[in-house]
């Protein structure tokens, strides 16, 4: 009961935090999410830990260093809210607005010129949120497959802002042949499979040297439907604004059918991913589990 009365809690309050940074600038809004993101650290000790941990085992970095990223994890987070609620109100055209650089445009050009659709493979970098609203806005209409929330009241108010900016939601609990019908018709597909999920089909693939429970949805997808596999990552610049980068698509092979194929080009995005966290540490969700389910055939 506990638990239940406090998640109405922090429903009301996110609500009545919402409405407030409608009301001001975005400047303002940043600011006050620094703040919270700062505060957030301080007062999260669980979550403070494992990003420390996670991060001083994956960087090697010393205990000063590792607390400057963490820090920078709950900031970011914070921030990626308060421009969330702006681009429910914004839509469009405020993505454009904070969006001021782009690298790898023609990668997409590319990938959807083969008719076969498009699989935007995101991650939990930067404000991947904005990647979505972004894409849309410069006419990349498209689906993300993203996860039902365990509180009703949590699911409907996140779905009801990713609606307000145009983003269309499939929920990965739902039949293969919806979205495998969105990229026959040479649609574009939006998944994020860069988290630790035993509940759904994953492999082990190294990940900062360390075997990681991995999603296999976006390599699955391009075997059945034939659709290109595009990373794209939206990052934060230290001037508030992002930057678009889009990585040349993974293309997989027709004769791509052995689970060795799916662990092949599964280590292919992976490895693009590790790349770009390390070089933006502090915009990656160290926060979550990474390496939580353990590889037994490995001895991990």
């Amino acid at each position: 009961m506990k638990i239940k009365t406090r998640r109405y809690h922090i429903y009301y309050w996110s609500r009545v935090l919402f409405f407030l940074i409608r009301l001001i600038p975005l400047r303002f809004a940043l600011g006050l999410a620094s703040f919270m993101g700062k505060a957030a650290f301080d007062v999260l000790g669980e979550y403070r830990k494992i990003a420390m941990g996670n991060i001083a085992c994956a960087l090697d970095l010393d205990e000063t260093r590792c607390e400057l990223v963490a820090r920078s994890v709950f900031v970011n987070l914070a921030k990626n809210g308060a421009e969330w609620v702006k681009l429910a109100s914004g839509g469009r055209a405020f993505a454009e607005k904070i969006v001021t650089e782009t690298h790898g445009l023609e990668h997409y050009e590319e990938a959807v010129s083969g008719g076969k659709g498009m699989i935007v493979l995101a991650s939990h970098l930067g404000n991947w949120e904005l990647l979505t609203v972004y894409l849309t806005a410069i006419g990349y209409n498209g689906t993300v497959i993203g996860k039902r929330l365990y509180f009703h009241k949590y699911d409907e108010f996140i779905t009801g802002l990713r609606e307000k900016t145009g983003v269309q939601l499939m929920y990965r609990d739902e039949s293969p042949k919806k979205v495998l019908k969105v990229l026959k018709n040479g649609g574009v597909i939006g998944i994020l499979a860069d988290q630790d999920v035993d509940s759904v089909n994953g492999i082990f693939v190294d990940f900062f040297g360390k075997p990681a429970y991995t999603p296999v949805a976006p390599v699955r997808l391009a075997m059945a439907s034939g659709a290109p596999i595009v990373p794209s990552f939206m990052i934060r610049k230290s001037d508030g604004t992002h930057k678009l980068i889009v990585e040349k698509p993974i293309y997989v092979s027709r004769d791509a059918k052995t689970e060795e194929d799916v662990k092949r080009y599964t280590r292919a995005w992976t490895e693009i991913l590790e790349k770009h966290v390390r070089e933006d540490p502090g915009q990656w969700v160290w926060i979550h589990r990474r390496w939580k389910t353990q590889n037994v055939a490995a001895g991990v």
